[in-house]
């Protein structure tokens, strides 16, 4: 039986203008010549060291990079990438940012504003869902940012560490949210230095290493090399 595609990219590069110089730009190749596709379902871990082009890909999946080379083609709606206080609004409440964050992936008002009761307890914030979110720690972003991934439930979630963050009867929570999402058929791209939850919750995996994609498949097979990496 073929399985569905969700996501196909094909050779996707990105390169950062960095700086200056006094003669001419310098720019850093944060991705090249990336190809995989997503799944219809599945989970994708996505692993490397810092620096190796994680988090740049999950932007350029989500629309946020533009890349230079390749190309991304989407049989999804709705994308969301949730990561530390991305594309919250810090003068706005954690209450509207959800709404607005909702609206931003495509859901009507009427829908997300539907998700609130959900969303604030999940998130455990507390009072605090009313107030500013500049007034929030970082961890009560990120518990906002995940409650809102769980929640609103997007064709294709993409999560940045969103598990790592956050005291630990709250990751324990979201671990365990994850595993429901998993079992719900939820399609899912998750960045994580965490090679444990990389094994227990991902179908399959994919290492990245300076910008380029050096083995995908069995998430064993990649955590294995990748913890050799230097």
């Amino acid at each position: 039986m073929t399985q569905e595609i969700l996501i196909s990219v094909r050779g996707l590069g990105l390169t950062y203008k960095v700086r200056r110089s006094l003669f001419s730009p310098i720019f850093v190749s944060a991705l090249s010549e990336v190809s995989f596709d997503v799944y219809k379902g599945e989970t994708l871990g996505v692993v490397g060291k810092n620096g190796s082009g994680k988090s740049t890909l999950l932007r350029a999946l989500a629309g946020i990079y533009k890349p230079d080379q390749g190309l991304v083609r989407f049989d999804a709606t709705t994308i969301a990438l949730m990561t530390l206080s991305l594309g919250f609004d810090p003068v706005m409440s954690g209450r509207d940012n959800a709404i607005f964050g909702g609206m931003l992936l495509g859901f009507d008002s009427e829908y997300v504003e539907a998700q609130l009761d959900e969303i604030k307890a999940f998130s455990g914030i507390g009072d605090a869902f009313e107030a500013p979110v500049r007034t929030y720690s970082s961890g009560m972003l990120s518990r906002l940012s995940f409650a809102v991934a769980m929640k609103v439930s997007p064709d294709v979630m993409l999560l940045d560490e969103l598990l790592a963050v956050g005291d630990e009867s709250f990751r324990a929570k979201a671990y365990e949210a994850m595993r429901e999402k998993i079992a719900s058929d939820q399609t899912t791209i998750f960045v994580s230095h965490n090679a444990d939850e990389i094994l227990a919750l991902c179908d399959r995996a994919i290492l990245l290493h300076e910008g380029r994609i050096i083995s995908q498949g069995d998430p064993q097979n990649i955590i294995s090399r990748y913890r050799k990496l230097d």
